[in-house]
């Protein structure tokens, strides 16, 4: 049986003032699936992850979840529906440890005896969270801030992760290694994942779609791996 969609995104305008922001842009992302979104500063990337979480209003469109309009639900909503951000930035609680950080991921969720099981997978994914228990999270470095915002959204058992700039900020090494457990996660628990990325060559590597962003709009859309072999893509976003 096909993979069903369970994000669409149909023709979704929105602005910033008088500055628009996004120009009727449609993608969908099908369950199971890593895609990828690129494309360079300002294109409109993290503000279509705005849009879908209700943070910025979209103008014109629609934005549907396993296949219901998710416009007029509140974005605290979400979580509880199973479509969980990882915002750019990390936005950990930096004054909370790092286990306080991780039980507000479960916030919404009423199984208490499993909470402490979830604790533990986070932990075989990022082991050295475990070594910081009790750290407050704003102590740590930005590897691990990265790897903490992670862990604490899948805290929430989500069943759509959305990465806003996951690498950004990052050494080689550890921007390796975020994505590499990106695609654990969507192996081993299933989770599908939209992927906002500068980093095109990881990126795309990492997803089996792609759609390429300028100024607002969608230009290319395609198997990631045909997008890492486009000379076009390779020229503007890999430095080729």
């Amino acid at each position: 049986m096909a993979a069903s969609p369970i994000l669409e995104i149909n023709n979704v305008h929105a602005s910033y003032g008088n500055i628009k922001a996004l120009k009727g842009i449609s993608l969908k992302v099908m369950e199971g699936e890593i895609v990828s979104i690129i494309g360079a500063n300002g294109a409109g990337k993290s503000t279509a992850l705005m849009c879908i979480c209700g943070i910025v209003p979209v103008s014109e469109g629609d934005v549907r979840y396993q296949g219901a309009s998710i416009l007029q639900t509140a974005a605290e909503k979400l979580p509880i529906m199973g479509l969980c951000q990882v915002p750019e930035g990390r936005r950990i609680f930096p004054r909370l440890s790092v286990k306080e950080n991780l039980i507000l991921g479960a916030f919404y969720r009423r199984d208490n005896d499993e909470i402490d099981n979830d604790i533990e997978r986070v932990f075989s994914y990022f082991p050295v969270l475990k070594e910081r228990f009790d750290q407050h999270g704003g102590t740590l470095s930005g590897g691990e801030q990265q790897m903490l915002a992670i862990g604490r959204a899948l805290m929430s058992r989500p069943k759509l992760l959305l990465l806003d700039e996951p690498s950004l900020g990052l050494a080689p090494m550890i921007v390796q290694r975020i994505f590499e457990i990106i695609e654990e996660v969507n192996k081993k628990d299933g989770v599908t994942v939209l992927l906002v990325e500068q980093n095109a060559n990881l990126a795309l590597q990492s997803s089996v779609r792609g759609y390429v962003l300028e100024t607002g709009s969608v230009t290319m859309e395609d198997d990631a791996e045909l997008l890492l072999n486009n000379q076009e893509i390779r020229k503007a976003y890999l430095g080729e």
